[in-house]
């Protein structure tokens, strides 16, 4: 019988990856507090779990008629990201995969007409840097690193959709024996500033540098209620938090959470780094005990 040991809401964002001096550069001097803030998680939580197999949530995998969930044995390659090469340019990855709960994952939603998964190991699968620029972080020296699964965001998706994803992983690590994390890697408020505007807006502070002020307010909320394992109050808040694009139509944390229990999970957060803007959007990391 498989267990869910730990779970996170975590940023992806490109800056993680960049050489500390350009990372300086953009930010006033300073250096992002959300790269030492992924070491200290990894440090501090996951290096003690004796974690089989890592989940990751990637909001940058777009799906659209079914959610899908890698179920490669192995992956391995080069990534250079279509969206920022020169920032993510021949960045090497290596990860072991586990078709066994992928397969299992997907093999919940057989017979049933409210969801559909399907497990995909393709060699030719893309893969997507919210799962790559996790990984010198967080996955750890080779002879200690867990599985890997990356599982993509349905663009036709709806909360519910995702909270029942979530729910229907969970029942997949209970039939196996596991000891799973799951990683919800992306943003919350998600809206970019406009290109004439996008380099006065590259440093952290998100008084100054998220999009608007309303939502910088709904972030702090957000996180508020994550920092007092109030999940209730989040999926409350949800409808009106949806008004500031967060990343991923926030199916990330939706199949997160659906998979702790959903509106009845109150595992208290407890946050890695500061809440920081890039380039207008809301990040932070955000570790939930189990």
């Amino acid at each position: 019988m498989g267990d869910i040991v730990g779970a996170a809401l975590v940023s992806h964002v490109p800056t993680l990856v960049l050489p500390e001096e350009v990372r300086r550069e953009l930010n006033d001097g300073v250096d992002t507090t959300l790269f030492a803030g992924l070491h200290q998680l990894r440090a501090e939580k996951l290096a003690a779990l004796n974690v089989d197999t890592i989940v990751v949530i990637d909001t940058h995998w777009y799906t659209t008629i079914e959610h899908i969930v890698a179920s490669h044995d192995h992956r391995s390659g080069v990534y250079t990201s279509e969206e920022l090469p020169r920032g993510m340019s021949q960045i090497p990855y290596d990860l072991r995969g586990d078709r066994e709960l992928a397969e299992a994952w997907a093999a919940t939603a057989t017979g049933r007409d409210d969801t559909w998964i399907t497990a995909i190991d393709d060699p030719h699968l893309p893969i997507h840097y919210p799962t790559t620029n996790l990984l010198p972080f967080l996955q750890g020296p080779p002879e200690e690193a867990s599985q890997w699964v990356s599982a993509s965001i349905c663009q036709t998706g709806d909360a519910q959709d995702f909270l029942l994803f979530g729910s229907l992983l969970a029942e997949a690590i209970e039939s196996l024996d596991r000891r799973v994390v799951i990683l919800a890697s992306g943003g919350l408020s998600h809206r970019f500033w406009p290109l004439r505007e996008f380099r006065d807006h590259e440093a952290s502070d998100p008084d100054l540098h998220i999009r608007t002020p309303e939502a910088c307010a709904a972030d702090r909320k957000v996180i508020e209620l994550l920092l007092a394992g109030d999940h209730a109050g989040v999926l409350d808040f949800f409808p009106e938090f949806r008004q500031h694009g967060p990343e991923g139509r926030f199916g990330h944390y939706l199949t997160m959470i659906g998979a702790l229990g959903g509106a009845a999970c109150t595992a208290a957060g407890q946050q890695f780094g500061h809440y920081e803007s890039v380039a207008g959007t809301g990040q932070a990391h955000i570790w939930f005990d189990l």
